[in-house]
């Protein structure tokens, strides 16, 4: 059996989560209530302090207009060049 928790990488969801909402120009609590979760909860998915369930993002891809696949599928490129980002800021600082 997959288990979502173990093997997924949350914070691809999180900067994907957080990303699609800004470029929707809506609030946390917009995102929360188009989703029917609670804002704070939707605050901790993108601070990554809480690992959602498989339903929950479901929920946030609906409220979206994504199927999970689609909230997925950039999450992994934008921790990259998160990453990329520190590692040029790191380079400057020297």
């Amino acid at each position: 059996m997959w288990r979502w928790r173990h093997e997924f990488d949350h914070r691809k969801l999180r900067a994907r989560v957080r990303q699609l909402r800004e470029q929707r120009g809506w609030s946390q609590e917009q995102l929360a209530e188009r989703s029917d979760l609670n804002r704070s909860y939707v605050g901790e998915i993108e601070r990554g302090r809480v690992i959602p369930s498989i339903v929950t993002a479901q929920r946030l891809a609906h409220a979206l207009q994504l199927n999970a696949a689609g909230l997925l599928a950039r999450g992994e490129q934008i921790e990259q060049q998160r990453t990329a980002r520190g590692i040029d800021l790191a380079a400057l600082a020297c």
